[in-house]
This record gives structure tokens, C-alpha cells and sequence, in this order.
């Protein structure tokens, strides 16, 4: 098989085009051309208001060495190759024998996807999740937003599927990936109903209505493969042998079983970056953690026709999504701002988890057709900036920023205009809005409840004029950004765990023989597909350790 890279084609286009330029590209007939796969399509927007996208595409053909060489000494010889690309493969089982069934704490995507594996290569794990199935969860969000009942376990935060079910659903990741696991976990994600279009765009995302579904169907697979799933159960604790230092078992509690033992050897710990009951018991338990650098900081709210423009140009064709940005900035100290989890046509929603504290994140639909864009911006803060010597000091942080917003809004999402913002911090008088139809009738796109408050009063001010700093360079880059009438909603406090539970080389904590930290919450992650490839990582060192189960196993 060939590949062909740098095919680039004017927007709109027809997948005509595209065959057609294939066989101009190979100077081949139609005949010739037996099968062809698109692994990527980028926008090349540097041109605009003249657009198109950029393919890379794997290609069957008659004759395939002819061509290849030919080819190879053509003006086309760097855009055209041998397509060598090893798909993703499970390492060989080990020799050790599992006494017991591995548990999986957090059915996030990391505890996901390192259940999906180990059951289907034999290993009959049981996944335990605090909250409730994806089902039952959407419906206790849907009251939160409408009423503001909080189920302290079933909420944006906790439930099937982890923080990321109910936001962007966005599927891209920054990290490197030379065993292939991103490009298997989309196409698990596919084979359970998420489009196929995931597998070769640029920056692909599923949104919120998409994720529901798919995930259960997950579960349903790992059930079928011989997992088992317990929703409605909490980890109490770890059980460890304290002359071996290893773990037997965990402690849970459920409403219908009450307090158990669950013995295990093996225990997968996968929790969100919001359980923060959990650290604090690990960490009585001595389990060892790092403080770590995270950011915080608001949404920033703006008219999607204007982040639009901006990245398309004028007369912007149907065919285009809704678009997106990426910023960033140094603030005079050196301190990092930047845009994080952007939402093209998407919601502010309340992503609290605990009564009296309030957070925000962003979400979209599939479509993308809210009238608003939003985005993070957020500045970093180190374990330099928190009080106190314990590494769970950021989590404190966290949650006196989130105290204040929920008493800034009321109990409900505190937002200000930016031009409001600027001048109480500045101490200079409101900016005039001015004329601009793009901010024309400009008002938060919510799921949940929110006032107009002041939020110089929930951010301290190392945030605030960092986020000043960073919203006047990023107006520069976008025409607009930093208007008036832009709207920030507060607080963005959980971009990223605020801990690290230390691991090694095999995946162990260093301080527990058989417990795994893995994903978001133990700091290994900052994303869906991150999270989930670092699951499947965890599953193939419990792989390379141990042989699966035969049918005579104990549980």
C-alpha cells in the first residue's frame, strides 16, 4: 500500500475531487486505483479567504512497484511512499499467575479503556465507579442544570465515563505515540458509534449527545468479554500487607451491599481529577503524592461568527465547522496564559461537584451549533503559589477559588463583561463598548443557572492580571478577542490534577506493589484519548506481568 501525502484541494470539494487528484497525483487510471483510506485532512487556512484542505491518504493500486518508482523520481518523490505504519498490538501475556481478579477504580476513560483490554485478553477485571452509568447520570445533570439539586456522586464530574463525558469531546492529544495507541483508541471509539470521521481530521471530536452513547457500549463490550461493572461504589480504602508493602484489597461501600472487602493483588487506581475525598484518604494511608502545576483561571465567552471570521476570513463556506483557536502568552514574570479546552459552538455549564463550591467547564453537541464560542483562559500556578507544605495544598486552592465564585454568584455561575473586569482591576473607568454587530445581543450560551457578579472578587491577583495580560496579547491575534462586551464566566479550577501519585517503570506506585495509578487524576493525563491511552498502557504492563485467567481461575 502507498501513501500519498500533501494532496491539497480547494474548499468546498466533492470526495470526487479527491479521487480525481489521486489518480492525476499517480498518473493512474480509474481502473488502476483498487481502495483508498484518508488517515488525515487539515485546514490550510494562510491564504484566506482562499481555504483548502491538506490530505494524506493510503492508497491500493495495480502495479504498486512500477508506480513507486516512478514515482520516486518525480517532482512528487517526498509526497509519495511505501505506507509501513504497524498497527497497535497487545504484548505477549507473562508467566506470573493472578491470584485474584484485577479491580479498576473509576470508569474515567483511563479505567475505561484499561478494563476493555485486560477483559478482552482474558483477564475478567471488575470496574468499580462511584457514580452512576452514563443513563442515569445524564439525567441527574439535567436537574443539576434546570434545578441545582447536586448529586454529590452522579454530576459533570463523577459517573460513567469521567469529567470528559459531558464536554467538547474532543478526541486530539498532543503526546507521541509510536505504538499506535491513539489511533486504536478512535478506532474503538468508531466500532462503538462515534463517526469515522474521528479517524483522519485534524482536530476530531465527538461532543456530549455523541459520547452518551458510545460509552455505554463500551461497558457493554467489557461485559461481554467476561468484566464486570459495579456502579454506586466508592473506594473506602486500599488494603496493604504491612510487611510486604502490597496491596490485597480495597474497602468499598455501595447502598446495596453496605462496607465489603474486595480482595485483589492487582488494583488499577484511575480516579478523576475532581476526587479529592480519595487523595486525602490515599494520603493518610501514606500513599506517596506530588504537588504539581496546574492553571486556573475563566471562560472566556465570544460570538462564534467572530472567531469565524477571524480563522476562515469572510463568506465562510457551509462546509467549514464551526472554528477554533489555540492561544498563548508570557505575562510580564514569566508566567504562562493560555486557551484551553476551546468550545466552537458550545455551552458554559456548572461542573461542580461539592455543595457550595462552583465551577465551570465548557461543552458542545456534536453539531457545534451554539451561537458562542468559549474557551479557558487560564494561568498557571505552581506549588510555589499555594499555602501550606502538604501536596494536597493545590486541592485547598482549588476549592477557595471555587467557594468564592459560588459566593459571588449566588449559587450560581458568576460572569462580567471584560471591559468591567479590566477597569475594577485597572482602577480605571468602564471602557465604552462602542459599536460592533458581532457583540450585537452577545449573552452567555449556559447549562446552568448564572448572574452578572464581579469576579475581582473570586480570582486573587496574580490570576487577574494574568489573565489581562494574556486576554490584551490574544486581542491582537484575534480582531475582537478582548472586546468589551466579552463575557468571562468564573471559575475554571480543574484543567488538570493538582497531584502525582509517583510510579515506576512497570506502572506500580512506588510505594504499593500491584497498585497502578493511571489517567487524569493520578497525573498522568490531560485529556480523553491521553487518558485513555494511558489505561491501555497500564493494561499492558499488568500483560507483560501475568498470564490471563483460564476457566478454572478463583475469584
Amino acid at each position: 500500500m502507498l501513501r500519498i501525502s500533501q494532496i491539497k484541494i480547494r474548499i468546498p470539494h466533492t470526495e470526487e475531487d479527491l479521487y480525481q487528484k489521486m489518480l492525476f497525483r499517480l498518473g493512474i487510471k480509474k481502473d488502476d486505483l483498487l481502495e483508498y483510506t484518508i488517515r488525515r485532512q487539515s485546514l490550510d487556512a494562510r491564504h484566506k479567504p482562499e481555504l483548502f484542505y491538506i490530505y494524506t491518504v493510503d492508497i491500493k493500486v495495480k502495479n504498486e512497484k512500477t508506480i513507486l518508482k516512478r514515482m520516486s523520481k518525480g517532482r512528487h518523490a517526498v509526497q509519495v511512499s511505501v505506507c509501513d505504519e504497524a498497527p497497535y498490538a497487545f504484548p505477549p501475556e507473562g508467566k506470573e499467575r493472578m491470584a485474584r481478579r484485577p479491580v479498576i477504580v473509576g470508569s474515567g476513560p483511563a479505567g475505561l479503556f484499561c478494563s476493555y483490554f485486560l477483559a478482552a485478553y482474558g483477564y475478567r477485571p471488575i470496574l468499580i465507579e462511584r457514580g452512576a452509568p452514563v443513563e442515569e447520570r445524564t439525567e441527574d445533570v439535567r436537574i443539576f442544570w434546570e434545578k441545582g439539586i447536586l448529586k454529590a456522586d452522579s454530576n459533570v464530574q463523577f459517573g460513567e465515563g469521567g469529567a470528559g463525558t459531558f464536554s467538547d469531546g474532543k478526541l486530539n492529544t498532543l503526546i507521541k505515540d509510536p505504538a499506535g495507541r491513539i489511533r486504536k483508541v478512535l478506532e474503538i471509539f468508531v466500532e462503538n458509534g462515534a463517526p469515522k470521521e474521528i479517524l483522519y481530521v485534524n482536530k476530531p471530536h465527538v461532543g456530549t449527545d455523541v459520547l452518551t452513547e458510545v460509552i455505554p457500549n463500551i461497558r457493554r463490550q467489557i461485559l461481554k468479554m467476561g468484566g464486570e461493572v459495579r456502579f454506586h461504589t466508592r473506594m473506602e480504602e486500599l488494603i496493604v500487607d504491612e510487611e510486604t508493602g502490597k496491596v490485597k484489597g480495597l474497602i468499598l461501600a455501595s447502598p446495596s451491599c453496605g462496607r465489603e472487602i474486595l480482595p485483589s493483588d492487582t488494583i488499577i487506581l484511575a480516579p478523576g481529577h475532581s476526587a479529592r475525598d480519595t487523595f486525602f484518604r490515599l494520603y493518610e494511608q501514606k500513599i506517596p503524592m506530588e504537588a504539581k502545576s496546574f492553571a486556573v483561571g475563566v471562560r472566556a465567552i465570544h460570538p462564534q461568527r467572530l472567531i469565524d471570521r477571524s480563522q476562515y476570513g469572510e463568506g465562510v463556506p457551509r462546509m467549514l465547522p464551526p472554528a477554533a483557536y489555540k492561544l498563548a502568552a508570557k505575562t510580564g514574570d514569566g508566567r504562562g496564559v493560555y486557551s484551553f479546552c476551546m468550545c466552537p459552538g458550545g455551552y458554559v455549564v456548572n461542573a461542580s461537584s461539592e455543595e457550595g463550591h462552583l465551577a465551570v467547564n465548557g461543552m458542545s453537541l456534536s453539531a457545534r451549533d451554539s451561537v458562542n464560542a468559549n474557551s479557558a483562559i487560564v494561568v498557571t500556578v505552581t506549588p510555589e503559589d499555594f499555602k501550606g507544605d502538604s501536596p494536597l495544598a493545590g486541592i485547598e486552592f482549588q476549592r477557595t477559588l471555587e467557594r468564592a465564585a459560588y459566593k459571588a454568584g449566588n449559587g450560581k455561575i458568576p460572569v462580567q463583561r471584560y471591559g468591567d473586569f479590566y477597569a475594577e482591576e485597572m482602577g480605571y473607568p468602564a471602557a465604552d463598548r462602542g459599536e460592533d454587530t458581532d457583540f450585537s445581543g452577545h449573552m452567555p450560551c449556559m447549562k446552568g443557572d448564572w448572574n452578572f457578579s464581579s469576579l475581582t472578587t473570586v480570582l486573587p491577583p496574580l490570576i487577574r492580571r494574568g489573565l489581562i495580560e494574556g486576554m490584551e496579547q490574544f486581542g491582537k491575534k484575534i480582531r475582537g478577542f478582548s472586546h468589551p462586551d466579552t463575557l468571562l464566566a468564573a471559575v475554571e479550577s480543574r484543567t488538570s490534577s493538582p497531584i502525582r501519585i509517583p510510579r515506576n517503570e512497570e506502572m506500580e506506585c512506588t510505594a504499593a506493589g500491584g497498585l497502578y495509578p493511571c489517567g487524569e487524576g493520578a497525573g498522568y493525563a490531560g485529556g480523553i484519548v491521553s487518558a485513555a491511552a494511558d489505561g491501555m498502557r497500564t493494561a499492558e504492563a499488568i500483560r507483560r506481568k501475568y498470564a490471563a485467567f483460564d476457566t478454572k481461575c478463583q475469584d
